[in-house]
């Protein structure tokens, strides 16, 4: 059984509640995955789950229409 991790993200051009839900949908679907909390004024993007991959988030969070950075 993997070990609970925490990974965040700064996801600039979010900006509404669309951009929040689109964000939580795809990254929602990445394997492992168990919480994602989207806050919109400082564009914070937080991951909680086991075996969490970062390359497949990023990739979420590129299908979801948004560039990420490490936070």
């Amino acid at each position: 059984m993997s070990e609970q991790s925490e990974l965040s993200y700064l996801v600039e051009g979010m900006s509404c509640g669309h951009c929040e839900a689109a964000v939580k949908q795809e990254v929602g679907e990445v394997s492992g995955v168990s919480d994602v909390s989207v806050d919109l004024a400082t564009k914070l993007v937080v991951v909680r789950g086991a075996g969490l991959s970062d390359e497949a988030i990023r990739a979420a969070i590129d299908e979801a229409g948004y560039d990420a950075e490490a936070a």
